[in-house]
């Protein structure tokens, strides 16, 4: 009973953190690890668990969504479909052990990117950096992997186009996360590393979160998501690296 509410209340919040900045997979990764899921199969589970919560968020963002380019959107999720599923084959020949050792970089590389996501954006756009389906295919490459941080990178990446409204970043975001975590669902589904029973429930919990944190995410100040999300990042981060080195 205390696995059951543990993953469904880390599935809900994470539902209402993907919406509002990202960053989800920091609550619901953790929680199946310490309900003893395996380390890839949790990193899996938890793809298939918040995937949900994203269609959730872009139904919650819907007015932002349709006002993107739709030329340029689809341009962006034939990316985000490529380097998802080759991000996806790539877990599905990691070992455990090989993935635990790059847990924690891979949570600090995302906390950093949207920590110093301004300073990185002027670096980008000096260079041109970013600006092609490269990187949103890079991206979308990590996302498959690791789910982990997916919004915050993401995020990231439009800073570095010079998008600045949090709100049509966000609708684009969940947007792309439900693009990419259908192909890894189905992925993962195929090779049968998801726990069914935990992905059932926290799917549940995570979409009822994911639409609740739309309207949270336009009242909420900048500054306060971009302090939750950095927060949470580095807290797991440092939860992962001590697990490593213990």
């Amino acid at each position: 009973m205390s696995d059951i509410l543990i993953l469904a209340t880390a599935a809900f919040f994470a539902g209402v953190l993907n919406t509002v900045a990202g960053g989800g997979t920091f609550l619901t990764f953790p929680a199946l690890v310490f309900a003893g899921v395996p380390v890839v199969a949790a990193n899996a589970t938890s793809a298939v668990a918040v995937f949900p919560g994203y269609l959730g968020g872009a139904l919650g963002f819907r007015r932002e969504v349709a006002a993107f380019d739709r030329r340029r959107l689809f341009k962006i999720i034939g990316a985000t479909a490529v380097g998802g599923l080759v991000g996806s084959l790539l877990l599905l020949v990691s070992s455990n052990e090989a993935f635990s050792a790059v847990v924690p970089f891979l949570l600090a590389l995302a906390t950093l990117a949207f920590a110093f996501g301004d300073r990185i954006q002027g670096w980008a756009q000096r260079r041109q950096f970013g600006q092609g389906p490269l990187g949103t295919m890079l991206v979308s490459l990590y996302g498959g992997y690791f789910n982990g941080g997916l919004g915050i990178v993401l995020l990231a990446l439009f800073q570095l186009w010079g998008m600045r409204d949090l709100n049509v970043m966000n609708g684009l975001k969940n947007c792309l996360s439900f693009v990419l975590s259908a192909i890894s669902v189905a992925t993962f589904a195929a090779a049968g590393i998801v726990a069914w029973p935990q992905a059932a429930l926290m799917m549940v919990a995570a979409t009822v979160g994911g639409y609740a944190g739309a309207p949270l995410a336009r009242a909420l100040p900048r500054a306060v998501v971009r302090a939750v999300v950095i927060v949470v990042g580095a807290t797991m981060s440092a939860v992962f690296l001590w697990r490593l080195v213990a």
